[in-house]
């Protein structure tokens, strides 16, 4: 779509003062969706030279905000990790066009903050960390899982940067449990469950997106029972979080939940000890 408000875009490499009507561009598959009449100026990344994704030397995973979806595919198929079936797991999860899927970025989708956005599953369930540019040179960490705080919203202000996230080695190594839901067969995630189980401390993650409004993401020490489980979720997810759009209710959104916690706890956990 043609987004004629824009008169200026604008290389990130030269930095500018922000003003009002700028917009980060990344890969644009969501800008360029529907109209920006807010929009005047755009802040090009493309030519910033950042790494996509890349292994650090204490083993943890770096992946630029401009990341496609089709370069983490490529590089988790060479990550000799646990939790690396997992990329792919949610990579597929856009059920993307050839577009989305070479242009959309890790980024943007955290950015986007859908309640449905795969990469937000990704990292939100092996305790990524993103780190954040402000406009003054102020740098900052948050979590994934408190990154984005609802259907649409993050923690970014004004003119800040997502500009890259950060997987640990610890949640590199863990044994992963994923599940899915839809309404349709090539349709929008309705539920996205992910399992991590700790091989060293045996403690397990489990994290729910695309059903709620934001990623919820509960730890425990040692896998629990199914009783302890449901009351988690229970206590972690108002009433009002669970989504509500045409691609599910909230009533079958929650049940969905529950039942593929408890077969990702089986998987992993088994009976609690």
């Amino acid at each position: 779509m043609d987004l004629n408000t824009v008169v200026e875009i604008r290389d990130a490499r030269h930095p500018a003062p922000w003003r009002p009507g700028d917009a980060w561009l990344g890969g644009g598959t969501y800008l360029f969706s529907e109209p920006q009449p807010h929009l005047r100026r755009l802040v090009d990344l493309s030519r910033t030279g950042w790494t996509p994704a890349r292994l650090l030397d204490d083993g943890s995973v770096e992946l630029a905000a401009i990341c496609t979806i089709a370069q983490l595919s490529r590089f988790a198929k060479g990550l000799a990790a646990g939790a690396a079936p997992l990329f792919e797991q949610c990579c597929r999860a856009f059920l993307a066009s050839f577009k989305i899927w070479n242009m959309a970025t890790v980024g943007g989708n955290l950015c986007n903050a859908l309640p449905a956005g795969p990469m937000i599953s990704l990292t939100a369930a092996l305790d990524g960390e993103c780190l954040l540019l402000a406009q003054d040179g102020v740098r900052r960490r948050v979590r994934v899982a408190d990154f984005v705080t609802g259907a649409g919203r993050t923690v970014l202000d004004e003119g800040e940067l997502l500009r890259s996230i950060t997987v640990p080695a610890r949640a590199l190594a863990c044994r992963t449990a994923f599940r899915q839901a839809s309404l349709y067969g090539l349709g929008r995630s309705g539920v996205l469950v992910i399992g991590a189980l700790d091989p060293v401390d045996h403690s397990l993650a489990v994290t729910v997106t695309a059903s709620t409004v934001r990623p919820v993401r509960l730890w425990f020490p040692l896998p629990p029972g199914a009783g302890g489980l449901r009351s988690a979720i229970e206590a972690a997810v108002a009433d009002d979080e669970w989504f509500d759009d045409i691609h599910g209710l909230p009533e079958w959104r929650r049940h969905m939940t529950f039942r593929y916690a408890e077969q990702i706890r089986q998987e992993l956990g088994g009976t609690a000890r």
